[in-house]
C-alpha cells in the first residue's frame, strides 16, 4: 500500500511541476522581444503583422492566451507548429528516437567507461593510475561542449575523412546499421565525455570510501576472492550514489544533446527546440519543453524505486 501511495504521490508532484514548468515557459516565451509575426517578413508593415498575430491567437492579452493554452493541452492539443505547419505534438515525437538513440548510447558509453575506471582507481588510490584519471575527468568536465564537437569534426570530418560530419546516414545508406553507427560515433563522443567525466568521480569516491569500511576485512577473513568482494560488497554499495548521478543527468543530457545535436547537425528533439525558440515558435517550444519535463519527472520516479531495489532499507512510503 505504501507503494501505491508513494506512486500517487509522486503523480501529483508531477503533475504540479509540469504546471509551474509549462506556466514559466509561457510566461518568459511571451515576454521576450520579437515574435512570429517580426521574424515572418522583416518588410511586413504593422497592418500585416496584425493580421499574423490575430490568426495565430497572439492578440488577445497574454492571460487569455494562457487560459487557452491550457485547455486545449487538457484536450491533448498542443497547438499547430508555425514554422513547419504541423502539430506540435507530433513534430516533437518525430524527433524524440533520435534524441533517445543518442542520449541513450551516450549514457552507455560513459558507465562503461566510468564504471571500470573509477573502481581500478578507487581500489589504488593515489597510484599514478588514480592521479592520471583525476586529471582526464576534470579535463572532460571543463572542456566546452560546442568547441570539443567542433575540433573532433575538423580532426576526423574535413581533415582526416574518417567520419561523416553530421546528420544521421549518408545518402542512399538510410537503411545501413554500419553507416549509422559511423553517424553515431562523434556526437556519442561529445555527449558522453563530461559525463563520464562526472560518473568516474562518484565511483572512484565510492569504491575507496567502502573500501576502509569495518566489513572489509572480515570478508577477506571469510576467505573471499578480492573479485568477489569488489562485485558482492564495494560495487553493489558504491551503486545507490552513482544511480544518484545517472538520474540527475537526465536534465544535463537533454541540455547537452541541444548543443551536440546542433553542432553535429542531429535531427532530435534539443536540435527541434533550438530551432523553434529562435524562429518563435511557440508551441514547439512548450511541447519540447513539456516532453523534457516529463521526462525528468519520469526519470527521478524510476530513480526512486531503484533506491529500493539497490539498498532495500530506503523507504517509500
Amino acid at each position: 500500500m505504501s507503494g501505491f501511495r508513494f506512486l500517487a504521490r509522486r503523480l501529483a508532484q508531477g503533475v504540479l511541476i509540469l504546471w509551474m514548468v509549462s506556466s514559466a515557459t509561457f510566461i518568459l516565451m511571451h515576454l521576450a522581444p520579437g515574435g512570429p509575426s517580426m521574424l515572418a517578413d522583416p518588410k511586413l508593415g504593422p497592418v500585416e503583422r496584425a493580421a499574423i498575430e490575430a490568426r495565430l491567437g497572439l492578440d488577445l492579452p497574454l492571460p487569455a492566451q494562457y487560459v487557452a493554452w491550457h485547455r486545449n493541452l487538457l484536450k491533448g492539443d498542443l497547438g499547430q507548429s508555425y514554422l513547419y505547419q504541423t502539430p506540435a505534438g507530433s513534430t516533437v515525437l518525430a524527433r524524440v528516437p533520435n534524441t533517445l538513440l543518442l542520449a541513450g548510447s551516450a549514457l552507455l558509453v560513459s558507465v562503461l567507461l566510468a564504471v571500470p575506471l573509477g573502481i581500478r582507481a578507487g581500489l589504488r588510490p593515489g597510484r599514478p593510475f588514480d592521479r592520471l584519471m583525476e586529471f582526464v575527468s576534470v579535463g572532460a568536465l571543463s572542456l566546452p561542449t560546442f568547441w570539443y564537437g567542433i575540433v573532433l569534426i575538423m580532426i576526423f570530418a574535413a581533415m582526416g575523412h574518417l567520419l561523416p560530419a553530421g546528420g544521421t546516414a549518408t545518402p542512399g545508406l538510410e537503411g545501413s546499421m554500419v553507416d549509422r553507427i559511423r553517424h553515431l560515433i562523434l556526437p556519442v563522443a561529445v555527449l558522453s565525455l563530461p559525463i563520464a567525466g562526472e560518473l568516474f568521480r562518484y565511483v572512484r569516491s565510492g569504491i575507496e570510501a567502502m573500501a576502509h569500511a569495518p566489513h572489509i576485512p572480515a570478508a577477506r577473513a571469510k576467505g573471499l576472492t578480492e573479485g568477489a568482494i569488489t562485485r558482492r560488497h564495494l560495487l553493489r554499495n558504491a551503486l545507490l550514489p552513482l544511480v544518484t548521478v545517472i538520474g540527475l543527468q537526465a536534465p544535463m543530457l537533454v541540455g547537452g544533446a541541444a548543443i551536440t545535436e546542433t553542432v553535429f547537425s542531429w535531427p532530435g528533439m534539443g536540435r527541434l527546440g533550438v530551432e523553434a525558440a529562435l524562429g518563435r515558435d511557440y508551441p514547439v517550444v512548450m511541447a519540447t519543453t513539456l516532453a523534457v519535463a516529463a521526462a525528468v519527472v519520469a526519470g527521478n520516479v524510476v530513480l526512486d524505486l531503484l533506491y529500493r531495489w539497490i539498498d532495500p532499507r530506503v523507504r517509500i512510503e
